[in-house]
């Protein structure tokens, strides 16, 4: 029967779907309304089992009680815009598992797998626990990668859809419904006979669910030569064994909380940091000592070492064509490479100049659908140890997640790129006008706060038009070309080139005094004379030459317009008075480099 918060929900969750008003995020569950005591008995069986486990009356959500909920379920179940999707699965788990009397699997749109099955808890009858909601491959998670990244559920991403995404296997899922029926015996036993014993032997169980959980505890049991745990009653001293099993559990909840948060440890605004932490955290993961991450250029067709981490060699290896070397041949495969030892296959060991400590790697191959982005190599296991499928299976559970941060730094690195189109000049290559603004009311502001000196030289090339009528517009953009580079030659690297216009340049020099200044327009100038150009002996001079007018921040010369103004000044006295010299604003300066 359902309860009358329950139907209130429903309701409100009707109404929402048709519309009508705010759409508030969908109630997940009523622990109020579960029978007694059961909510601590199910959320402890759920955090041992690593799954979720959910107790419904009817259609949900909203749920009785809601255990360890995969964080994609939750995204969907609480959003009015795509709850609907679940309907046909988790939405009918109730009816299907009562119309079968027994467990029924099953699917969802997710790709998550489940299992739901018929319970009676506390005398009330007509309950269904559903539990798993787990991916069974990496498939299945990839493809709901692909989802969020075509934009199809790009609006469930600010309800952090991947905090807590659950993998199990398919044996597991059977366990968990034979757990779940033994618990709720034991649980309804307890309650029959007031019998608190009893209901410890619940919570027991619960524990227990642990020890089937993950294959590794029992390859570990086997291999120190421990007996397998089949109940409490075997043991010859509980104590010890639940101090294990607690270690055991420790040991998985940090693991399942590493993986969890995997993708937000790698994902940050600066590609580079980017890079570095996906070596870092796998590194961690897999207890690697070494890891490197290759890039795949579609345009070239080639990889390229992007960040490597725990390589004594400091000459990076050259960019590989794809299907060439070891990361070549797995990225063209897009099948991950799991080596015991390179001596046993017919790969091409590294160079001895790396110095492998062990001879066991994995090589994976990162993509996105049929994208090809990367590979990501891990060597050298801590211990000496060989890598193995355990490895493997980590590596596939955090893939996606480092497909999805390196297309984020590949997008930042685009804008960066486009930003820096946009202040660039695309024939000499200098900064551009627009940047040169910004910028100079930067250096201005900070000169003034720390009463820094600052100056600012304004260059045009002499008699260009004449250059330019002569010899063509192609000739007179590569003399431009060549004159940049020649400035650019005998700046420091804290000055700032611009192309200022036409065959004008203008050149920032922060912390720079007048005479510092001085030297600096002088080695331009001469830099310039020395330049050979293709038609520098038509030139009046016989050679190009530059005219340049300097300010320096003074009293009267404290905004951007007015140190622009003072240095175009200059510049035109420079011209006037003959040309290929220096001139200065302040009258009162002595001009020693003035050349005529």
């Amino acid at each position: 029967m359902m309860t009358p918060r329950k139907a209130q929900s429903k309701q409100s969750q009707q109404a929402t779907r048709r519309g009508g008003g705010p759409q508030p995020a969908i109630v997940q569950e009523h622990r109020e309304d579960a029978p007694v005591n059961w909510p601590a008995t199910q959320d402890a069986l759920a955090a041992e089992a690593g799954l979720s486990i959910l107790l419904v009356d009817g259609h949900q959500p909203p749920a009785l009680v809601t255990s360890h909920n995969n964080s994609i379920c939750r995204a969907f179940q609480t959003s009015p815009e795509h709850v609907s999707l679940c309907d046909p699965y988790c939405g009918d788990a109730h009816r299907r598992a009562l119309a079968a009397g027994s467990a029924v699997q099953y699917q969802c749109h997710a790709g998550l797998h489940c299992v739901a099955l018929p319970v009676e808890i506390g005398g009330t009858q007509n309950l269904a626990a559903i539990g798993g909601r787990a991916f069974q491959n990496t498939s299945d998670y990839r493809s709901l990668i692909e989802r969020f990244r075509a934009g199809e559920l790009n609006s469930l991403l600010d309800s952090n859809p991947f905090t807590n995404v659950i993998f199990a296997e398919d044996a597991r899922l059977d366990r968990l419904a034979e757990r779940i029926t033994k618990t709720v015996r034991n649980f309804n036993r307890a309650n029959n006979d007031s019998s608190n014993s009893l209901l410890a032997a619940a919570t027991s169980e619960a524990v227990g669910a642990a020890q089937d959980a993950t294959g590794a505890v029992a390859r570990r049991q086997m291999q120190s030569g421990s007996p397998p745990v089949d109940s409490f009653a075997r043991l010859p001293d509980l104590r010890l064994e639940v101090e294990r099993l607690r270690g055991e559990l420790e040991h998985r909840s940090q693991l399942a909380e590493s993986l969890q948060r995997f993708l937000a440890r790698i994902s940050t605004r600066d590609p580079a940091r980017t890079y570095d932490a996906i070596l870092n955290h796998s590194r961690e993961l897999l207890q690697a000592e070494r890891a490197s991450l290759w890039l795949f250029d579609e345009s070239s067709n080639e990889i390229s070492l992007k960040s490597a981490v725990g390589f004594a060699t400091a000459e990076p290896p050259k960019p590989a064509r794809l299907g060439e070397g070891i990361s070549g041949k797995v990225l063209e495969s897009g099948t991950p490479l799991v080596v015991a030892s390179i001596e046993q296959t017919e790969l091409t060991p590294a160079p001895p100049e790396r110095r492998y400590k062990t001879k066991s790697f994995i090589s994976y191959p990162i993509t996105m659908g049929r994208r090809k982005i990367g590979v990501l190599n891990v060597a050298d296991k801590v211990g000496g140890e060989n890598f193995d499928d355990v490895d493997l299976s980590l590596l596939e559970i955090v893939g996606p997640q480092i497909a999805i941060a390196l297309e984020r730094a590949e997008w930042q690195e685009r804008a960066t790129q486009f930003q820096l189109m946009s202040i660039t000049d695309p024939l000499t290559g200098l900064l551009n006008r627009r940047y040169l603004e910004e910028r100079l009311t930067e250096e201005l502001n900070r000169s003034q706060r720390y009463h820094y000196a600052m100056s600012c030289l304004m260059i045009d090339i002499d008699d260009f038009k004449t250059y330019n009528d002569q010899n063509g517009h192609q000739a007179g953009d590569d003399a431009l070309k060549i004159t940049a580079h020649a400035l650019k030659a005998t700046l420091r690297s804290a000055d700032v080139a611009c192309r200022y216009g036409g065959e004008e340049f203008c050149v920032l020099l922060p912390q720079t005094s007048l005479s510092e200044a001085a030297t600096i327009a002088e080695r331009m100038r001469q830099r310039v004379m020395e330049t050979d150009y293709p038609y520098g002996q038509n030139q009046p001079r016989g050679t190009v030459s530059i005219s340049i007018g300097v300010s320096t921040l003074a009293t009267q010369i404290n905004t951007a317009e007015s140190v622009i103004a003072a240095a175009d000044r200059a510049l035109y006295r420079a011209k006037h008075l003959g040309k290929n010299r220096i001139e200065f604003f302040d009258d009162s300066v002595i001009n020693p480099m003035a050349t005529k």
